[in-house]
């Protein structure tokens, strides 16, 4: 299976770059020094993608992670922008070459026109030699103005040699030249052309990210959610949820990601904390100084987790990361339920482990996480993934908080998502059960974020 990611990755990386070098080398450059320097350039920046997949998931291949992942993100963007830009670029071709034709139309007339002016002018000059070289009578009388008409105002004898040699130069000449001139002129419309295409997708692809790796390692913004249970019990009406996910604790991020989500986080004085899965892309012994921030967390019925996906992809897997965040006093629900007393009324907050934990026979159980309850109550569940709510449905669960999409992190990657979650971000009613799906508050891969900016989420429950 691992064999199988590498090779679609190669696979589709090199058909990539195989397009970029098409659009980027060889539409803007002539065969020669710089098209060999941009060609090897361009393939190795192909390599550098390869080598940061695999290079980055170990510590000594960190260093890797800003540049291949920054080039990925320019990678795809000069691929969206091209592409949207084939159609007008094929219009503008067309228009061009449409043009060029007439131009080259016009030029073979012109020739043609020369070239049988030329052939007049020379069987005018030979009329007056026709009945010899000036050797009759009329030499001596009007012989002189009689050689002054083919000569066409030049004087007699001089005109018919000179004028018939300088047609005779001229029209090959021009003939000669028509065709190399042409193909020149049409090379140099498709190098302005190509360049200009790759101009605009270059500028476009630069500026979004330049925008995206902005926006990702800017502070994440607050979204305040109300969300009406029908059948909460009032007293718990105005119930506060803190809700963050996918931090993404990695090479790319530092201790002051950490730092700046718990100020926030805090500043919200919420009654309940729950970070949805995702938190880390590393081992303990990599990422621990990173994670330990999350002892300052601050709320009033404490800190909750469940995992991720990514828990799952750590070398030494989620185990150790659940005993860790137990020292920090963040407890981990692991198929497991809490019950939260607020005011006198009481709330189930259920979690279960993500799907990819069957992998390693650790995956979601909604039995033991749900099963005889009082179905009286409200119940809020936690599960990293937006889909897992088609399992939640059937255990009455009223609210499920959700991460996992990133929102598509990278639009328009947005569009895509609904192919495997029913909802992308927000809030929405799937099967019957309200669920919120959080847009996260770090990122996987580029450090960059467009169209959907970081997220950590006020939920606040009403009856």
């Amino acid at each position: 299976m691992v064999l199988g990611f590498v090779f679609t990755m190669v696979a589709a990386v090199g058909a990539v770059h195989l397009y970029l070098w098409h659009r980027l080398v060889r539409s803007t450059t002539r065969p020669g020094r710089l098209r060999r320097a941009l060609t090897w350039g361009l393939a190795g920046l192909g390599v550098l993608v390869v080598v940061t997949f695999v290079g980055s998931r170990v510590e000594a291949g960190h260093w890797l992670a800003w540049p291949g992942y920054l080039w990925l993100a320019i990678m795809f963007y000069l691929l969206v922008f091209l592409l949207v830009l084939e159609v007008p670029r094929a219009v503008a071709w067309a228009v061009v070459r449409r043009g060029g034709r007439r131009a080259g139309a016009e030029a073979r007339i012109l020739e043609t026109v020369t070239a049988g002016a030329g052939a007049g002018a020379g069987d005018a000059v030979a009329v007056p030699d026709r009945d010899g070289a000036g050797g009759d009578d009329r030499a001596d009388g009007d012989g002189g103005a009689a050689g002054a008409v083919p000569a066409s105002g030049t004087a007699a004898g001089a005109a018919p040699a000179s004028g018939t040699a300088a047609v005779a130069g001229t029209v090959p000449a021009a003939v000669a030249g028509a065709v190399p001139a042409s193909a020149a002129a049409e090379m140099s419309r498709r190098l302005f052309l190509g360049r200009a295409t790759a101009a605009v997708a270059g500028v476009s692809a630069i500026g979004t990210v330049g925008y995206g790796v902005r926006t990702a390692l800017g502070d994440p913004v607050i979204e305040p959610v109300k969300v009406t249970l029908p059948h909460l019990d009032q007293r718990l009406s105005g119930l506060r949820f803190a809700v963050v996910s996918d931090i993404h604790l990695g090479p790319l991020t530092g201790r002051a990601h950490t730092e700046r989500i718990v100020r926030m986080i805090n500043s919200l004085k919420p009654d309940v904390v729950t970070i949805v899965g995702d938190l880390v892309d590393g081992t303990v012994a990599e990422l621990g100084p990173l994670a330990r921030p999350l002892r300052d967390l601050e709320s009033r019925y404490g800190a909750f987790f469940v995992t991720g996906n990514h828990e799952y992809y750590t070398s030494k897997g989620p185990g150790e990361w659940i005993e860790e965040l137990g020292q920090l006093g963040v407890r981990s629900l692991r198929n497991e339920r809490v019950e939260i007393r607020h005011q006198g009324g009481v709330l189930d907050l259920a979690g279960v482990n993500d799907v990819n934990g069957a992998t390693m026979d650790d995956g979601p159980d909604f039995a033991k996480a749900l099963g005889g309850r009082d179905t009286s109550r409200s119940t809020v569940l936690l599960a990293h993934q937006p889909v897992q709510v088609a399992d939640a449905a059937r255990y009455g669960v009223d609210l499920q908080l959700s991460g996992h999409t990133h929102g598509g992190q990278i639009a328009p990657f947005n569009l895509l998502v609904p192919l495997q979650q029913p909802v992308v971000s927000g809030l929405a009613t799937v099967d019957g059960v309200q669920v919120y799906v959080t847009r996260g508050a770090g990122f996987w891969g580029p450090p960059v974020r467009v169209g959907a900016p970081p997220e950590i989420t006020l939920l606040e429950l009403r009856s």
